[in-house]
């Protein structure tokens, strides 16, 4: 974090009297040619491109952890992994969620283990000064469910430190308060497996007896639970859960047998071959566990794909590697393709085909998928975010997917486009907003319950994904005003939602100016007037966060503290893409501060064509999770300077 100084500093903006930015002869040209290039030699043969997707380090260390839960620890893997850990700690000792965050407690925890798991001397400078920041949170105790799960089934935590949360929840009705339709797609993945590790208490095998006894204040037997306390609801969840501790000797094996079973059952349904549960780390990992501790040889097939596809997550360098949680072509294919479409329709043209023949490969159908539980009777027609995910179409994805082959003026991909547009449609929320994966998925009284200290439980909506699937209504129902109903409420929503300073939250990527530019693309294809307010109110606040340097960059804590809107130590490459972006969306295009803007792109370009912004990107889940899409710096710059260009030619 930084100084109210350094923030006062730092969010002046250019303002009117800003000085014109005159590019010499050639050189916006040159730029986007090789940016386009690059982009072009990253594509993959069979049409797409993938970029790595990186995390804290929570996700390597649980790799590490995971190898020593079933001593089958690959120790030149393993060194590799500590390697890329120790390289990310931060000066004061402790682990941060993001680039320049806060020390993380939970993250901090597991790094420590993993590290110790690794072979590292408790006694080595970057270890002590580890232990002692974890010591001075108030000990590993302090850490979230998660990580205190993790110490429970290596035995460094009782039992009772975690939430009771056990597989008899598979058997609630529908209408019971608490039930699996109720909460989002990834809270779902990841709490079936571990309703069977809890309720048969998953012993790690931990063959070299690691410990983190010193990671405690007072004895681990003596730590209380630790779980919040703030509000009425959390008293009452916590009765409930002492109560299910109380009354678990007594439910009968019969129904406890069933409860197990049909967890299962739901986990093998939706085991997704060599993707995973899911397609993500922490649901990936579970599953294999829960698994293999029901009783699954190690050869069976269900174990073996399970273990291949955690595998494919990782990235092995020469001298270091991590885990992936999870990966991100289909996101990273319809970006890239928006950017080269921006830059030359005509001339990508074969690019461009090769991709949307995969993505027309990937589109699902009417496979079984959980968001049919709010919507039985709507056709398919969506995509994921991963190669394949079918249980989990992503509603961002496909709207994104969608609007890039309406944009493209290629052939035959109309059915594609109508067909993944009705499934937006289908999957408005009553607000008029769009969640990522679910319908409604708005129970916030769930946020109260012990197992939901992250707080990212559900699946609501957001200005972000409205955004979205709006540009997509508004583009594909232009000719024919098909989708006018739905676009309409979403606008209504995205309304709603605008902040007082004239920004939009953004839920999938950092933050202010991420929802700022998705809303601003969005209403740019709809018929609203480009004087409504929606638009000068946003526009005032993009001028308003510019940067002395002409770009603009905010940081990861605006997630937890809105004073820090717009705002970050430096100026990104990718963050000034979204800004000036927004900007010329609102009719800007020829303002001193995209002028500046796009300066600071070309300034920061790279010799290869690109860029390379050394910071987190997006949110997995504001204030618990963060991410780096290795792509983000590669082709939204490329979309600014070719919208740029394409603006400045328009007479």
């Amino acid at each position: 974090m930084f100084t109210d100084a350094q923030t006062d500093t730092q969010t002046q903006n250019l303002g009117s009297a800003a000085t014109p930015i005159v590019f010499r002869d050639g050189q916006l040209e040159a730029a986007i040619n090789k940016a386009q290039d690059k982009l072009l030699s990253l594509q993959d043969k069979r049409g797409y491109w993938v970029f790595d997707l990186e995390a804290d380090c929570t996700i390597p260390s649980e790799y590490i952890m995971m190898m020593h839960y079933l001593d089958e620890i690959d120790e030149p893997l393993q060194a590799k992994i500590a390697v890329y850990l120790r390289s990310r700690q931060s000066k004061d000792g402790s682990y941060p969620l993001f680039t320049h965050g806060p020390g993380d407690i939970s993250c901090s925890v597991k790094v420590y283990y993993a590290l110790k798991m690794a072979g590292d001397s408790v006694d080595a400078p970057h270890m002590t000064s580890l232990r002692d920041w974890i010591l001075q949170q108030g000990g590993a105790a302090k850490a979230n469910v998660f990580t205190r799960i993790a110490l429970a089934i290596f035995k460094q935590l009782p039992w009772r430190g975690v939430p009771f949360i056990p597989p008899e929840i598979m058997l609630f009705p529908k209408w019971f308060p608490f039930h699996l339709d109720k909460v989002s797609y990834w809270s779902r993945t990841v709490m079936v497996p571990l309703f069977i590790l809890c309720s048969l208490k998953a012993t790690a095998k931990n063959p070299n007896k690691i410990d983190v006894l010193e990671l405690f204040v007072t004895h681990p037997d003596e730590e209380r639970h630790y779980f919040p306390e703030r509000t009425l609801l959390n008293k009452i969840f916590l009765g409930l859960d002492k109560f299910g501790r109380w009354a678990e000797p007594f439910i009968p094996t019969q129904i406890h047998d069933r409860a197990i079973e049909k967890a299962k059952d739901w986990i093998v349904e939706r085991l997704n071959g060599e993707d995973g549960l899911g397609c993500i780390f922490p649901a990936m990992v579970n599953s294999y566990e829960s698994l293999l501790l029901l009783g699954y040889p190690k050869d069976h097939e269900y174990i073996v794909t399970a273990r291949k596809a955690i595998d494919k997550l990782l990235v092995i360098t020469d001298d270091m590697a991590f885990c992936q949680p999870c990966v991100s072509p289909v996101w990273d294919t319809a970006l890239t393709a928006l950017a080269l479409q921006e830059v030359d329709k005509q001339a990508n043209a074969s690019s461009l085909t090769k991709a949307y023949d995969w993505l027309k490969s990937v589109q699902l159908s009417d496979e079984p998928g959980d968001w049919r539980v709010s919507r039985p009777h709507l056709a398919g027609g969506g995509w994921a975010f991963q190669y394949a995910n079918p249980h989990y179409p992503d509603v961002d994805d496909t709207a994104v997917v969608a609007f890039a082959m309406a944009d493209s003026n290629l052939p035959n991909l109309d059915e594609s486009i109508h067909r993944a547009t009705r499934w937006i449609e289908g999957m408005q929320s009553k607000n008029g907003g769009y969640g990522a994966f679910d319908v409604d998925n708005t129970y916030y009284y769930l946020n109260e319950i012990p197992f939901a200290d992250h707080g990212a439980l559900l699946d609501p909506p957001t200005a972000d994904v409205s955004a979205r699937c709006a540009m997509l209504m508004a583009k594909a129902g232009k000719e024919s005003g098909m989708y006018q109903a739905a676009l309409e409420r979403s606008i209504n929503y995205l309304r709603s939602e605008q902040e007082k300073d004239g920004s939009w939250f953004g839920r999938w990527g950092t933050n202010y100016i991420y929802g700022t530019w998705s809303v601003l693309l969005g209403l740019e294809q709809t018929n609203l007037p480009k004087t409504d307010v929606l638009y000068l109110n946003a526009v005032k606040y993009l001028k308003a966060k510019q940067r002395e340097d002409g770009g603009w960059g905010e940081d990861n804590y605006s997630f937890h503290d809105v004073s820090y809107s717009g705002k970050y130590h430096f100026s990104t490459a990718f963050q000034t893409a979204w800004a000036v972006l927004g900007l010329m969306a609102a009719g800007e295009a020829r303002s001193a501060e995209v002028k500046a803007g796009i300066d600071f792109i070309l300034r920061n370009q790279q010799a290869d064509g690109v860029w390379n912004d050394p910071c987190f990107t997006a949110p997995g889940f504001p204030r618990v999770f963060y991410l780096k899409y290795h792509g983000y710096d590669k082709f939204f710059p490329l979309w600014a300077l070719a919208r740029y260009r394409n603006e400045l030619d328009k007479q």
